[in-house]
């Protein structure tokens, strides 16, 4: 069974559009940023097979919440308002 709390945040070695999405995440959800696991695509068999190149997903429990960018309005339903809205 899936921790329906837990923040997974799927990335891939050297991709610059997933330190972009982490910085936004912990620039506007910074509690999320936090208690959020990083999880390297290329390390685990199961997680390649998973999300191939699908990188960056960012997952709460087993769901899909963002991909390749920050959905905000996803993040805002799970998390609530942005601390630094721009």
């Amino acid at each position: 069974m899936t921790d329906d709390t837990a923040v997974y945040f799927y990335y891939r070695e050297g991709c610059h559009l997933c330190e972009e999405m982490a910085a936004g995440l912990f620039r506007n959800w910074p509690a999320v940023g936090e208690r959020m696991q990083w999880r390297d695509v290329d390390s685990r068999e199961a997680w390649r097979d998973r999300f191939g190149l699908r990188v960056l997903v960012l997952v709460l429990g087993d769901r899909v919440l963002s991909e390749y960018v920050l959905d905000p309005e996803q993040l805002k339903a799970h998390f609530g308002p942005p601390a630094n809205p721009v």
